[in-house]
């Protein structure tokens, strides 16, 4: 089995026509180069996976710059590992690219979700608010009842309430790579992906492919 995934980065949104003539939207994502900094076998760490790194720095700390000295001197900005059955088909330094996936895969996307800062109920959790006649005038986007009096006396935690809102980690399921461009290494998934434009993202094939 190859790499089961890469890092890469949102380009953003537009359309395209698939194999069969529909127009899609779609997510451009900009899939490498990603450089192999680091091999993890099981003799040594009990386990085989890549690490990889992506995206250009210029300039790295000691360590970071010794890390990847290996690799070839290398100055790379993020790094991820990857699991991988055998990794003895790699070698430090290998560049890879959008090639490792296919038109009509299905991916899994991660990344961090655009923060919102601070939001109410009703745009954190959909809440309906409470009515708009009979004299409640300040009470269309209140959140109500919280919890009872006596018994329990408190407010479970959980309770969902007012509070920050984004800068999570997002994963966005089965998403089915809809076109790719090797030129420029990157691959049209439909749908959405998590994060701003520019945002780093973790593409991976789907772990639960749906039918």
């Amino acid at each position: 089995m190859t790499i089961e995934g890469l890092l890469g980065r949102k380009l953003g949104t537009t359309q395209v026509f698939d194999e069969r003539g529909r127009l899609r939207g779609v997510t451009a994502v900009e899939v490498g180069p990603c450089f192999v900094t680091h091999i993890r076998t099981t003799e040594a760490d009990g386990y085989t996976a890549l690490q990889i790194g992506f995206q250009d720095d210029r300039k790295l700390n000691k360590p970071e710059a010794g890390h990847l000295k290996s690799a070839g001197n290398l100055k790379l900005r993020h790094l991820a590992e990857f699991r991988v059955s055998d990794s003895s088909a790699y070698t430090l330094g290998d560049q890879l690219g959008a090639e490792l996936f296919e038109t009509g895969q299905k991916v899994d996307v991660t990344a961090t979700s655009k923060g919102r800062g601070f939001q109410g109920g009703v745009r954190r959790h959909n809440f309906r608010g409470g009515p708009k006649t009979h004299g409640q005038s300040d009470r269309h986007r209140a959140p109500g009842s919280i919890g009872s009096g006596t018994t329990p006396g408190r407010v479970f935690k959980g309770t969902r309430m007012a509070g920050h809102m984004g800068a999570e980690r997002t994963t966005i399921m089965n998403l089915e790579v809809v076109a790719r461009n090797d030129e420029r290494g990157v691959i049209f998934v439909a749908g959405s992906v998590p994060g701003p434009i520019g945002g780093l993202v973790r593409v991976r094939k789907a772990r639960k492919v749906s039918k």
